[in-house]
């Protein structure tokens, strides 16, 4: 059979939307490419959340051929706004590219080079919603699974991943006294409030770690008031921290900063991750959290992945096509190393 082009299949996953809440038709165009190719396949479903926006069934896409001892995994879904793929020089532009739809193309092309070698201990675990609360990998992870690794694939410029940092998004709520702006002596701002609190944040002292650094944390939404000519009796704000340990210390710091001015409220919580590493490869430490904590059935977790994460997200994503045949070889020598250690 064929090998598989990695840029082709990628432009091909690219121009199909497949935004969070969209992945129906990508799950089902994959399912049909490793069928044909041979592989046993699972398209699992995610749920409660069982049909997409498009009406379209929404399940992961589990592929075998035998009993894997390494799998390859990723996730289909992409953040919005979608726009199809176009290649100008050695850059494929286009959603997904780098965040994961191109990882995901070499993965498959480098499972397919090992088959070609006689390896039959691959599979392939990929996932809808990553990027909006991982319910793809919840899913997968109800599944008991031998695999001794976990090759798990986002944007790392190629690097081995030896850390990710955690997240834990709070929202602060402060609660103030409507009263004409005209008498601000008669109300109390719960803008005011609000602003005291989030200026105490930066100037706290928040935990660190030798190898993560520093938690740091963003002020990503924030609201309130009424009108202009109005003390302001509601207000809040969104915070996300991306940690770097236990997260106890982080809720010390943030009690202590806010000292009960405004109610804390906690919407996310993901731990910090220790990743497993291979001599030969260059590590870093990721600022960002990945699928690998809720795929914890699947074996030792590695991160590994074309493209660069500073791209992702953006509209001007993008991933260099050297870089993406060039991850094929290197998946497919890190999973025969993974399957005959030294």
């Amino acid at each position: 059979m064929d090998s598989i082009d990695p840029v082709a299949l990628a432009r091909m996953l690219i121009d199909i939307d497949s935004t969070t809440g969209r992945e129906g038709e990508v799950a089902g165009v994959l399912a049909r490419l490793l069928r044909d190719r041979g592989y046993s396949v699972l398209e699992q479903p995610l749920g409660s959340a069982v049909f997409d926006d498009a009406g379209s069934p929404r399940t992961n896409v589990i592929a075998a051929v035998g009993e894997p001892r390494v799998v390859f995994s990723t996730h289909f879904d992409c953040v919005p706004p979608f726009f199809p793929s176009r290649i100008d020089g050695d850059l494929l532009y286009g959603r997904g590219a780098c965040d994961a739809k191109g990882i995901l193309a070499a993965q498959v092309a480098a499972a397919e080079r090992l088959r070609a070698a006689g390896e039959t201990g691959i599979g392939l675990v990929f996932v809808a919603g990553e990027e909006r609360g991982s319910d793809g990998a919840k899913a997968a992870n109800t599944i008991a699974s031998t695999t001794a690794f976990l090759i798990n694939g986002e944007p790392t410029d190629l690097r081995l991943g030896s850390a990710t940092r955690g997240a834990f998004r709070v929202r602060l709520t402060a609660q103030g006294k409507a009263a004409h702006s005209g008498y601000p002596e008669l109300g109390e701002s719960a803008i005011d409030k609000l602003i005291d609190c989030l200026n105490a944040l930066r100037a706290a002292t928040w935990p660190s770690d030798p190898l993560l650094g520093t938690t740091h944390h963003t002020v990503g939404l924030i609201k309130g008031g009424v009108a202009p000519n109005v003390i302001a009796p509601q207000a809040e704000a969104e915070v996300f921290f991306r940690t770097v340990g236990d997260h106890d210390a982080v809720r010390a710091t943030l009690a202590a900063a806010v000292a009960g001015r405004v109610k804390v409220e906690e919407i996310l919580e993901l731990p910090a991750v220790r990743l497993h590493t291979v001599p030969g490869f260059e590590t870093a430490v990721f600022s960002y959290f990945s699928d690998v904590p809720f795929l914890s059935n699947w074996g030792t977790p590695l991160l590994l992945g074309p493209g660069s994460i500073h791209v992702a997200h953006t509209d001007r994503e993008h991933i260099r096509i050297g870089e993406l045949r060039e991850a094929v070889e290197v998946y497919a020598r890190l999973a025969t190393m993974l399957m005959r250690p030294a």
